[in-house]
C-alpha cells in the first residue's frame, strides 16, 4: 500500500538532518563562513571604478596654460601625473605598460588658446582592456570642462546646456550594484552545493536504505532534508546583507518582506537543483562537480552580474530564462537601489515559485526512480 505524505515523518528526517549539521563542522563553516569570505573579498576587489590612472605628460610648450591642464587632471582625483622627456617615444610609453594613458601637449598650445581661443591637445589611450579605457574615456569630458575654466577663468560657451543627474546611485559608487549582485552567485553556489551532498552521503554511507525500509515517501525525504538548508540559506543571506549594508555603506530602499520572499523562492529553487544532483548521482565527488558547474557558471555569467542580460545575443538572453539567478538578480537590485515594489518584481517573483514547483516535483520523479527496482 502505497504511503501518503504526513508531516510528521518529514519533521523527523528534518530533525535528524539538524543533528547531523551541528556535528558536522565543514556543513556550518560552508554556510557561515563561505558567505562572509567571499562578500568580503570580491566587495573590495571587485571595484569598476577606475583610481590612480598613470598618465604621461609631454609638454612641449612648458606654459601657464600647458601645466594648468596637466594639473587639471591630477587635481580630478583619478590621475597620476609623471612628466617625461620630450625626445621620449610616446607609442613606447604605452607599449611598455608604463602608462595607461599618454597626454601631448604641443608647442604654441598657450598662444593659440590666447590668439585665436582654441587650443589642442591629444590624449593617448590604452586601448587592450577595453573596459579600462572606456571608463578612461568617460572622466574626459568633466575634466575639459574644468580645464577650460581653469585656463580661461569662464566656463565654454554651449548653446544648449544638459545637465546630468544620477538616480539611485549619485555617486556612482560600483559596489552599490556589485555587493548586492554578489549576494545571488554566493547563495546560488551555496545552496545548490549545501544540498547536493545530503542525499549522496547517505548513500555512500549506507543509511538511505535504512531510511527506506521505514513507511517514509520520496516527497516527505525532500522536504525533510530542504527546511533545515533553508534556515542555514537564511544565515548566509543575514550575513551578507549585514556586511553589504554596514561595511561598505549599501543603502537598502525596498521592502524587507519581498527581500524574504523573493530570498525564499530563490533558495528553494537552488536547493531544489542540489537535491536533484544528488538523487541521481549518489556520489558526493560527482555532486561536488555538478552542484559547481550548475552554481557557478549560471549566476556569474547568465544572470546579468557580469554582463548585462540585455546586451548578451538574443538567444542568450533567452537561455538565461532557465536560471533562478537570473531572476533573483532583478529582485535583489531591484529592491536595494531602486525600491522596486511588489508590481514590478511580480513577474520574477511568480516565476522563482513556478521552478520551485517544477525542482521539486523532479527530484521527488527522479528520487523515485533511483530506489525503486
Amino acid at each position: 500500500m502505497k504511503s501518503s505524505f504526513q508531516i510528521g515523518r518529514a519533521y523527523s528526517i528534518c530533525r535528524k538532518e539538524v543533528r547531523h549539521i551541528v556535528r558536522d563542522p565543514f556543513t556550518m563553516g560552508l554556510a557561515i563562513g563561505m558567505p562572509l569570505l567571499m562578500v568580503l573579498f570580491f566587495g573590495y576587489a571587485m571595484d569598476f571604478n577606475v583610481h590612480d590612472i598613470d598618465l604621461t605628460v609631454y609638454d612641449q610648450d612648458h606654459s601657464r596654460a600647458s601645466r594648468q591642464l596637466a594639473e587639471t587632471f591630477q587635481s580630478s582625483g583619478y590621475f597620476n601625473i609623471h612628466y617625461r622627456d620630450l625626445d621620449a617615444n610616446m607609442a613606447k610609453t604605452l607599449d611598455s605598460q608604463q602608462a595607461r594613458g599618454v597626454l601631448y601637449i604641443p608647442p604654441q598650445f598657450e598662444k593659440n588658446m590666447s590668439r585665436e581661443g582654441t587650443a589642442t591637445a591629444q590624449i593617448l589611450i590604452d586601448g587592450s582592456d577595453n573596459s579600462t579605457a572606456g571608463v578612461i574615456g568617460g572622466y574626459l569630458s568633466g575634466v575639459q570642462l574644468a580645464a577650460i575654466q581653469k585656463i580661461t577663468g569662464q566656463t565654454a560657451a554651449q548653446p544648449v546646456s544638459v545637465a546630468t543627474r544620477y538616480l539611485f546611485n549619485e555617486e556612482l559608487d560600483s559596489r552599490w550594484f556589485t555587493v548586492p549582485g554578489l549576494s545571488v552567485v554566493i547563495l546560488a553556489i551555496l545552496g545548490i552545493m549545501l544540498t547536493a551532498l545530503t542525499v549522496a552521503r547517505e548513500w555512500e554511507n549506507g543509511s538511505m536504505e535504512m531510511l527506506l525500509s521505514t513507511p517514509v515517501t520520496p516527497l516527505e525525504i525532500i522536504i525533510g532534508k530542504l527546511f533545515p538548508y533553508l534556515v542555514m540559506g537564511f544565515m548566509g543571506q543575514i550575513i551578507i546583507y549585514l556586511t553589504a549594508r554596514l561595511l561598505f555603506g549599501v543603502p537598502f530602499a525596498g521592502s524587507h518582506l519581498l527581500l524574504f520572499v523573493g530570498t525564499l523562492l530563490f533558495l528553494t529553487a537552488c536547493m531544489s537543483q542540489g537535491l536533484i544532483i544528488s538523487v541521481t548521482t549518489r556520489h558526493q565527488i560527482a555532486a561536488i562537480q555538478f552542484s559547481q558547474t550548475l552554481g557557478q557558471l549560471p549566476a556569474m555569467m547568465l544572470s546579468g552580474f557580469v554582463f548585462p542580460v540585455e546586451s548578451m545575443p538574443v538567444f542568450f538572453q533567452y537561455f538565461t530564462m532557465i536560471f533562478p539567478a537570473r531572476w533573483y538578480m532583478l529582485i535583489v537590485r531591484g529592491l536595494f537601489l531602486r525600491g522596486a515594489g511588489i508590481a514590478e518584481l511580480s513577474g520574477p517573483l511568480l516565476i522563482l515559485l513556478g521552478m520551485d514547483i517544477v525542482f521539486i516535483a523532479m527530484a521527488v520523479k527522479f528520487f523515485k526512480k533511483d530506489v525503486e527496482p
